[in-house]
């Protein structure tokens, strides 16, 4: 397979706060299929696929016509699913892999191109991320809003589920962004931060980008003007499904 950016979605089954999340019904078609139609939506990804380690999704995938990888279930997070996915395709060491995730059905196709766009530009850089300036004051302090820092050239300082930066003088003021879940690795980057042990902050904010960072690798940021909503309940999924229902 000669392609220069593939985009996989990594899927699984259990999750601690919304088991089976990937196949929930969402307006009559199972969630992970809306990202899917989405992400073949965009302009610069000729090739989609879900990594998958449970035969419901691999079997959901390929009901509505969609790419799907069965991978091992051992795997520490969705980039190392991935990892595993990307090596059966036999891409070359500098083409573009994207990561979706699975749980982001809302997101706007062109974001894949935002993402993939510093990797286009500039050989030097073999991560990127998309941020989003909060809008929402409760985001600000809430732990599932991953907040970012991020110095003046557009590189990441660190990600947080706590508020940063903390404005110590209240007398002034902050602009604070939030992470969302789209990634662009180079293939052989990804290769490399795959096989890097687990970070001391990875495992405390639970955060897996914060790997990248502990290893002194840089992750460029992009800040997209579309939010998205990750969908963790039972309650993202009912203001998604909403969402959906508007703009019909």
């Amino acid at each position: 397979m000669k392609r220069d950016v593939v985009c996989i979605i990594p899927s699984r089954y259990e999750s601690s706060r919304f088991p089976g999340k990937p196949l929930a019904d969402l307006c009559g078609k199972p969630m992970i299929q809306h990202v899917y139609e989405r992400v073949a939506k965009a302009k610069a990804v000729p090739y989609v696929a879900v990594a998958t380690d449970d035969e419901r999704i691999f079997t959901a995938v390929k009901k509505f016509g969609g790419n799907a990888i069965m991978t091992a279930t051992t795997h520490r997070s969705g980039t190392d699913r991935i990892a595993e996915a990307v090596r059966t395709l036999n891409l070359p060491a500098d083409a573009i892999i994207v990561n979706i995730q699975g749980d982001q059905p809302i997101f706007e196709p062109v974001q894949v191109d935002e993402v993939i766009h510093p990797l286009v530009d500039d050989s030097s850089i073999y991560m990127s991320t998309l941020i989003y300036k909060i809008v929402l004051a409760e985001e600000i302090t809430h732990p599932h809003a991953v907040k970012v820092a991020f110095d003046n050239a557009g590189f990441a300082l660190y990600f947080s589920r706590a508020t940063i930066p903390y404005v110590r003088n209240k007398s002034l003021q902050a602009d604070y962004y939030k992470h969302h879940g789209i990634y662009a690795y180079r293939n052989d980057f990804l290769d490399v931060f795959t096989k890097l042990p687990e970070g001391t902050l990875e495992r405390l904010e639970a955060l897996e980008q914060l790997r990248a960072l502990e290893y002194g690798y840089k992750i460029k940021v992009v800040i997209t003007p579309h939010d998205s909503v990750e969908v963790d309940n039972e309650q993202e999924l009912e203001r998604v499904r909403r969402i959906l229902t508007e703009r019909k």
